[in-house]
C-alpha cells in the first residue's frame, strides 16, 4: 500500500539572504513572456538566455517558482498519490499551484534545465520550538562547488486560517547547512550537507549546534557513491541511515515504512527485470534444442563434423545451465510473482533432463563407427513451450 507523506507550508520566519543583491536578476524574470512561463523547458530557455553565473541561474529558478506559485491548501485534503514526478511538475507551472513537493520538483527541474546541480529533500521542520505535525519538501543546490539550502514553499508566503498569503521572502534562499539545520530535518541525515550530522533527537531537542567530537561524516564523498547507485541501492542505504539517525516521531517512522516499501517494490522490479532477460534466453536455448530434434529426425543429414554435432547439443545445455544457475539470483519478489518464478525453474529443469537423453544419444552416436550410426534414429517428438 501507498503511503501518503504530507507537507507542509511556511508560517514562521527563518534565516536567508537579503532582496537588495539579487535585484536586477528578480527584475529580469518578472519580464519573462508569459509563453515561455508556462513549462520548465520554456523557464530554463529564458534563464539560459538572460544569465550566465550559477548563483544568476539559481537565483532566477528560485524567484521565478516562489513568485509564480501559490500554496495550494485545498491540495492538502485530496493529494493524489499517484501523480508522478513530471505530472506535478507540468501542473504546478501550468496551473501556478501547489504544496511544498510541487515547488520543490519545481524548483529542482528548473535548476537541472539550467545546469545547476539539484536534488529535492524531504524531511520535517520546527516552528516556535515544536515539530510540525505534516512532512516537508525543500531542495539544496550546488553553486561554484558549496552547497546552498533553498525552501520555495516557505519563500513564496505564508497560511493563515487555512489561507495562502503571497509575500516572496529571502529568508529561506540560499541558506548555509548549519543555519539551515534549525529548523530544517531530513529524514536522511546525509542531506543535511554537515560533516558532523545531529541526530533526530538533538533537532527535537534544539541541540543543533555543531559537535565536532563525533565522527566525521564526508558527505560530499558520500553524495558522489549515491549518484553512481541503482534506484534500488538508493533506497537502500537511505533506508539504513534514516533507522539510524532515530526513528523518534511518527513522520520518521512514515517515512520508514515508505522507504520499506519502495525497497520491496524495487527489489521486486530488479528482480522481474532479471526473469525477463532469462526467459528470453531460455527461449532461445528452446528454439535451438528444437533445432537440434529436428537435424536428429532427419537422421543428421545434411552431414556435418562431428565436433558440430556435439555442439549442437551441448550449447542448449549450456545456456539452460545459464539461466538455472541465474534465476536463482534474481533476489527477492512478491508473492504475486511467485507462480511464475517457479513455473520457470520447473520448465527449466525439465528442459535439462530432455537434454541429457539427447546428449547421451549423441556421445552414443559419436562413439560409434559410421555403419553402426546409421541404426540409432528413431523418430523424436520437439520440445517445450516457449515461455513468456
Amino acid at each position: 500500500m501507498k503511503r501518503i507523506i504530507l507537507f507542509l507550508m511556511f508560517t514562521v520566519v527563518g534565516f536567508g539572504q537579503t532582496k537588495s543583491i539579487y535585484a536586477l536578476v528578480d527584475a529580469k524574470m518578472d519580464k519573462i513572456p508569459s509563453n515561455l512561463s508556462t513549462s520548465t523547458e520554456g523557464i530554463a530557455e529564458y534563464i539560459n538566455a538572460n544569465f550566465k553565473s550559477e548563483n544568476d541561474k539559481t537565483r532566477a529558478a528560485f524567484y521565478w517558482t516562489a513568485s509564480n506559485i501559490s500554496y495550494d491548501v485545498e491540495y492538502l485534503g485530496a493529494i493524489d498519490v499517484k501523480e508522478i514526478t513530471q505530472d506535478k511538475i507540468k501542473n504546478a507551472v501550468l496551473n501556478k499551484k501547489g504544496v511544498c513537493m510541487h515547488y520543490a520538483e519545481v524548483f529542482n527541474d528548473i535548476a537541472a534545465k539550467v545546469g545547476i546541480k539539484s536534488y529535492v529533500i524531504s524531511g520535517y521542520t520546527k516552528q516556535n520550538g515544536k515539530v510540525d505535525i505534516l512532512s516537508h519538501a525543500w531542495c539544496a543546490a550546488r553553486i561554484d562547488n558549496v552547497w546552498w539550502l533553498f525552501d520555495p514553499t516557505w519563500g513564496a508566503g505564508y497560511v493563515s486560517q487555512r489561507k495562502f498569503f503571497k509575500k516572496f521572502n529571502n529568508l529561506n534562499y540560499k541558506v548555509a547547512p548549519s543555519q539551515f539545520i534549525t529548523n530544517h530535518m531530513p529524514f536522511d541525515y546525509m542531506w543535511q550537507f554537515l560533516n558532523y550530522p545531529i541526530t533526530n533527537q538533538e533537532f527535537i531537542d534544539g541541540k543543533t549546534l555543531l559537535d565536532k567530537t563525533k565522527p566525521n561524516f564526508d558527505f560530499v564523498a558520500q553524495i558522489e557513491s549515491y549518484d553512481k547507485m541503482s534506484d534500488l541501492d538508493k533506497a537502500k542505504t537511505a533506508l539504513v541511515r534514516i533507522e539510524k539517525n532515530g526513528v523518534k516521531n511518527n513522520l520518521i517512522k512514515e517515512m520508514v515504512l515508505s522507504k520499506k516499501s519502495e525497497v520491496d517494490a524495487r527489489q521486486n522490479n530488479e528482480a522481474m527485470d532479471k526473469m525477463r532477460v532469462i526467459s528470453d534466453d531460455f527461449n532461445l536455448a528452446i528454439t535451438m534444442f528444437n533445432d537440434f530434434i529436428n537435424y536428429r529426425n532427419n537422421k543428421f543429414k545434411p552431414t556435418l563434423p562431428d565436433d558440430d554435432i556435439k555442439s549442437m547439443i551441448e550449447t542448449p545445455k549450456q545456456k539452460m545451465l545459464d539461466c538455472q544457475n541465474r534465476i536463482y539470483k534474481i533476489g527477492s519478489y512478491s508473492n504475486e510473482n511467485y507462480a511464475n518464478v517457479r513455473s520457470l525453474k520447473d520448465a527449466i529443469i525439465d528442459v535439462l533432463k530432455q537434454i541429457e537423453v539427447q546428449e547421451k544419444f549423441v556421445n552414443d552416436y559419436l562413439s560409434k563407427s559410421k555403419s553402426a550410426r546409421k541404426t540409432m534414429f528413431t523418430k523424436v517428438t520437439w520440445f517445450g513451450i516457449p515461455v513468456r
